[in-house]
């Protein structure tokens, strides 16, 4: 895997990055960001079965603890192991789980290439906010803060899929339930 790690100054001053390797490196970062904006958008607008969609058939998504990713722990509050497992979360929430009405709001920021396999596989990490408002409560709560850990493909129409995103939540206690995806 290559490192992406280097900011532009270090870059710039070591003489290791050409103008081709930063403008792969921009135009990789603006991808990534655009696939976190539309997957957000998709959760904040309740668009489950759209959610399904940004991931790679045999992807896995996992949300967990800190405590827990810190130990090595495989458990999470979900556990989805392919594109299959996803699709079944989705259909539950929609059509068979009782859970009170909500809205949700996504902020992914301070995303960092960690590196580009010689396959194309991209890994990345991003910190991520997600606030919550309960229809009946007039004030959002702090639902969880935390960091995507990434793993990105390549779709066959070229698009980015993920192959993996663990979803690690700083929060101790997580405010009310957790219902939709984060």
């Amino acid at each position: 895997m290559s490192s992406l790690a280097a900011g532009p100054t270090a870059a710039a001053h070591s003489g290791t990055a050409s103008p081709d390797d930063w403008s792969e490196r921009l135009r990789l970062r603006l991808e990534i960001e655009e696939f976190n904006v539309a997957y957000c958008r998709a959760l904040d607008e309740g668009r489950l079965m759209d959610w399904v969609e940004f991931f790679a058939e045999d992807a896995l998504y996992v949300v967990t603890a800190r405590e827990n990713h810190d130990a090595g722990l495989p458990v999470g509050l979900v556990y989805c192991e392919g594109k299959g497992m996803a699709h079944d979360r989705a259909f539950a929430i929609l059509e068979t789980a009782m859970y009170a009405p909500r809205y949700l709001r996504h902020y992914v920021s301070n995303l960092h290439l960690a590196g580009v396999a010689a396959d194309g596989t991209i890994e990345a990490e991003s910190s991520y906010l997600l606030l919550q408002t309960l229809m009946d409560r007039p004030e959002p709560t702090l639902q969880q803060v935390g960091r995507y850990l990434d793993r990105f493909v390549r779709g066959a129409d070229g698009r980015l899929l993920l192959a993996k995103r663990i979803c690690v939540y700083d929060n101790l206690l997580v405010d009310n339930s957790l219902v939709y995806p984060v």
